[in-house]
């Protein structure tokens, strides 16, 4: 991305006050530091500006699309990606200075531009069927990773002779070399064709399978080799019933394309009549806004 108007969870979390009066922020033996002293410090550099960037941008996205997200829509989400990081998450919010509430504001972040990009975006029926080439509804499975492909063999063998979903999870918790999904029988989180984390061939083999079936052979990705259970495969279906889903596929495709981003936030801005007071930040969205227009 050529601009990253959303703060990235590795991203700086500031804020500053802007208050007349400059209060003192720390003392030190040498004297002490004022908010006006910080402030100056901070805005000329290159995260100062970002952030400035960033807080303009969810002041005007807060004010023309705020009412279209919830806070129950925002914990859905970050329930689901607490749920994809299981056990891991809060050692993967520790990593990047980050806090449960600061991840929430960025998902609140991600969904207002989705909804900016939605209004400023017409879907074609012939974008839909486009989308319906490569479109697989969410599935669940449950895997078991190996070393070696005679042993992920061995493991098929003993399926076929007692292919039921609790067989699997008892050979996953004694054989699979996945610390992070075995002791749950393997199961991973529901993933869908717009998945990135997943290795393609596991991705190809899991949506072949139907419901309650395994894979009838190896499937070899960079980690090892995967046997595969489907514990939830509703099928491909119609692509009538589905329109909803291709429409939302296509937002995600479009709010993670820069191009499409920059124009949509240039549109944001100029509706918002953001107005920059400081003479030294006057031009802080200058560079996007004519790189918008020139494109």
């Amino acid at each position: 991305m050529k601009k990253k108007w959303l703060v990235a969870i590795t991203g700086v979390m500031l804020t500053f006050s802007l208050a007349a009066c400059s209060k003192t922020v720390a003392t030190t033996s040498g004297g002490k530091i004022t908010q006006d002293q910080y402030y100056s410090s901070l805005k000329n550099t290159t995260e100062g500006k970002q952030v400035l960037q960033q807080m303009i941008l969810d002041k005007v996205l807060e004010k023309q699309y705020g009412s279209k997200v919830s806070d129950k829509t925002v914990e859905t989400k970050f329930n689901e990606m607490k749920k994809q990081y299981g056990s891991e998450f809060d050692s993967v919010l520790q990593q990047n200075d980050m806090t449960r509430s600061q991840f929430k504001k960025q998902i609140r972040q991600q969904l207002l531009l989705k909804e900016a990009v939605a209004a400023n975006t017409t879907i074609t029926e012939k974008q839909l069927k486009k989308q319906w080439k490569t479109y697989q509804p969410k599935v669940t499975v449950a895997q078991i990773l190996v070393e070696k492909k005679s042993d992920a063999q061995s493991i098929i063998d003993n399926l076929k002779n007692d292919g039921s979903y609790a067989n699997f999870k008892k050979l996953a918790k004694e054989k699979s070399q996945d610390s992070s999904t075995k002791n749950d029988g393997g199961k991973l989180p529901a993933f869908d064709n717009t998945d990135t984390q997943l290795d393609d061939s596991f991705k190809k083999a899991a949506f072949k399978l139907k419901q309650g079936t395994f894979s009838s052979e190896p499937v070899k990705t960079e980690y090892g080799y995967h046997v595969i259970y489907s514990i939830k495969n509703p099928g491909k279906g119609s692509f009538n019933s589905h329109k909803q889903e291709l429409k939302d596929q296509i937002l995600d495709e479009r709010t993670n394309d820069s191009d499409v981003l920059q124009k949509v936030v240039s549109k944001v801005l100029k509706k918002g009549n953001v107005s920059i007071k400081d003479k030294d930040l006057q031009n802080v969205l200058s560079s996007f806004i004519q790189s918008s227009e020139t494109k």
